[in-house]
């Protein structure tokens, strides 16, 4: 028998306050979190949906560095983007708060507090990056060195954002400090653990056999951390700027990012309901909902819920904890580092007015069960050939038909014929089909059921053809179109949790009244005899200029990117003069070049040593043509072990410098030399 609840606790991840946030974190949280939210309050429900910035951790110290600005003015600036661009979209949170606020430092302190009292933490110590420069301990964030997995030489210490792989510090060559650059040592530092493996047994009984209705992502995930057993986590850093350790000789060190975040959610709850708090986190009939991306799921189905069991005094565990997977953008994963996004901030400047067509196509396309990709042509398309040609095309042929045969009067319903008691039978499945699929965390089906109605509409309008009624018989016309009429007022409820500020338009231009999620399916929502407004378009084309601009600003960022790359790139280590004197580098005239059949990038030369006739191959096809190589000069490496290409036995390897942008320039003598000249 299925559980019910009284109420609804709706908690979304909090976005670290060191950049705005973009329509990764859009698809992953916010919107999902939102259609949630927004469809449980049509159905009267009581519940509350709680966010915040997260503004401790190194990402903000390490902007803050980067600025020459001080943390809190960091976190200031972009609070406030944050909470103002999710406000304009239509994120309906009851309180939008932050982890610097004086009651959040307050409550984590004493969450902290009452577990060390208890005796629930372990104390361990254990090696640390140190920076003898600096003469502070460095977090992971503060260390970069070259990934053991892909070779890129700027790995973070917990991440490589080239491959993807999660790292530790030790798994780094060459670490080094990100402040100064100077290579770390390892030094001890104590630090308080939370041993989760105490509570690994209840963890996966809670899990694993009580909540197998959980996303299979999600379930997967937990299962896979599970069966490889838990191990102890720190929950205190060596930092200072955080929420300080509250006991005695832990002077310099605050609680971890991860520990202190998740309780944030606790003290957004008590920060909006000082006085009745406690009934929405531990009352047994409260159901809670954490709304995360993937790259969370660890902390919130196995970490925080550890910290709540060990914290005891009836806290409630997350009834599920739906989160997607990653979008992409453009075929390429979302990066803040490399500026590579779609930032809600500069996306409400570059589309006003259009908030809800970005909640529609990031919805159509959430990242579900896999990963999934927004493209700009997908984001036209969707707009042009859905929200304008299906929703927007019905709702506006049903009011100015109205207008045009009955003054902008709802008319009065004859006797029903089957098309219509047809039409209404297939509202109320799409109704019970839409409530079914948001009820279970499904909302891209939603959406579609949703888009559905719209084109059920349509398909009546197409089979009644009013327009053609009208001339003979204004009485059935008159029942049509208050029957379409009906189902624009049904369209108003069905897309109010998806597009808020269509729902509230359309509500407006038929003269309703405030929505609930019963009205759906009943077809006499709005009264004959009432007026409706003029017509207004609910979305317009997007054209393809403004899509061009959007390309065109992510492709200055790719070259921004690659230029930097290209300015970054690290000097070699150093050889000794003996082991650079042994490469023979030589000039050489190319007698002859070629295309490798089935190999777009390889040329086949024949060059003329000065000695003999030697055969190379060489990667540069797609920047030369090859008849425009015969008869250079080149300049090559001699004394390389011969190597076999696509079949070809290349001898030695053609001296090339590569731009900015990618391209590669063939080095050549400044003036002609004999075949087999030597490069010293």
């Amino acid at each position: 028998m299925e559980k019910t609840f009284k109420r609804t606790l709706i908690t979304t991840a909090l976005p670290y306050a060191n950049g705005p946030v973009h329509i990764g974190h859009l698809a992953g949280v916010y919107v999902p979190a939102d259609i949630y939210a927004r469809f449980l309050r049509l159905r009267g429900e009581d519940v509350v949906m709680v966010g915040g910035s997260d503004e401790h951790g190194v990402p903000i110290t390490l902007r803050a560095r980067k600025e020459g600005i001080t943390p809190q003015e960091v976190v200031d600036r972009y609070h406030k983007i944050i909470k103002d661009s999710l406000e304009e979209l239509g994120v309906s949170f009851d309180i939008y708060s932050r982890t610097t606020s004086e009651l959040h430092h307050k409550t984590a302190s004493e969450f902290f507090r009452h577990l060390y009292d208890k005796g629930e933490f372990t104390v361990q110590t254990a090696l640390q990056p140190y920076d003898e420069k600096t003469q502070e301990f460095l977090a992971d964030r503060y260390v970069t060195g070259t990934c053991p997995r892909c070779g890129n030489e700027n790995a973070y210490g917990d991440q490589c954002e080239a491959c993807g792989s999660s790292l530790n510090v030790t798994d780094l060559i060459n670490p080094r400090s990100a402040l100064t650059g100077e290579p770390v040592k390892m030094r001890e530092t104590t630090h308080w653990y939370l041993p989760l493996d105490k509570w690994e047994e209840k963890l996966r009984h809670w899990i694993l056999d009580g909540h197998k209705e959980w996303k299979t992502n999600v379930y997967g995930q937990c299962k896979s951390w599970l069966d490889a057993g838990l191990q102890p986590r720190a929950v205190s850093r060596d930092l200072k700027w955080g929420v300080p350790v509250p006991v005695e000789g832990a002077e310099g060190k605050v609680l971890y990012v991860w520990f202190d975040a998740p309780i944030g959610y606790i003290s957004n709850t008590k920060e909006l309901l000082p006085d009745t708090w406690e009934r929405y986190w531990k009352d047994p009939e409260t159901k809670i909902i954490n709304f995360i991306g993937k790259d969370n799921i660890v902390f919130h189905c196995i970490v925080f819920p550890a910290m709540l069991m060990a914290y005891g005094d009836n806290f409630q565990l997350p009834e599920n904890v739906p989160a997607n997977e990653f979008l992409n953008l453009e075929g390429d994963k979302i990066s803040t580092s490399r500026n590579w996004a779609v930032w809600l901030h500069e996306y409400l400047k570059d589309f006003p007015g259009k908030q809800d067509v970005l909640r529609y196509v990031l919805t159509a396309n959430a990242p579900e069960t896999k990963d999934n990709d927004f493209t700009w042509s997908d984001f036209q398309a969707r707009n042009n050939n859905e929200l304008v040609a299906i929703l927007g095309n019905f709702v506006n042929r049903a009011i100015v038909l109205t207008h045009k045969y009955f003054g902008g009067v709802v008319p009065a319903t004859t006797e029903a014929a089957d098309v219509d008691r047809l039409l209404w039978e297939e509202i109320d499945r799409l109704k019970k089909a839409e409530e079914e699929a948001i009820a279970t965390f499904h909302f891209r089906e939603a959406l579609k059921i949703a888009m559905d109605m719209a084109r059920a509409g349509n398909k009546y309008l197409q089979e009644t053809e009013p327009w053609k009624l009208a001339k003979t018989d204004m009485a059935r016309t008159a029942t049509v179109l208050n029957n379409a009429l009906q189902v624009c007022a049904n369209l108003a409820v069905a897309f109010e949790p998806f597009l808020p500020f269509t729902s509230a338009k359309l509500v407006k231009m038929l003269g309703g009244e405030k929505l609930t999620w019963d009205m759906l399916g009943c077809a006499d929502l709005i009264p004959a005899g009432s007026k409706i407004a003029e017509a207004e378009l609910l979305f317009d084309k997007i054209e393809d200029d403004q899509i061009e601009a959007q390309l065109k600003r992510l492709a200055d960022t790719k070259k921004a990117n690659e230029i930097a790359a290209w300015k970054a790139a690290p000097q070699a280590e150093d050889v000794d003069f003996d082991t650079f004197v042994k490469s023979d580098l030589r000039v050489g005239t190319v007698l002859e070049c070629e295309k490798v059949p089935k190999a777009d990038k390889l040329l086949r030369f024949l060059i003329d040593d000065g000695l003999e006739k030697r055969t190379i191959v060489s990667g540069i096809a797609k920047y030369y043509k090859p008849e425009e190589l015969v008869g250079k000069q080149v300049c090559f490496i001699a004394n390389l072990p011969p190597r076999k290409l696509k079949g070809i036995v290349s001898q030695g390897m053609i001296l090339s410098a590569e731009n900015s942008d990618g391209s590669i320039v063939l080095l050549t003598p400044s003036a002609p030399v004999a075949p087999g000249a030597k490069i010293g």
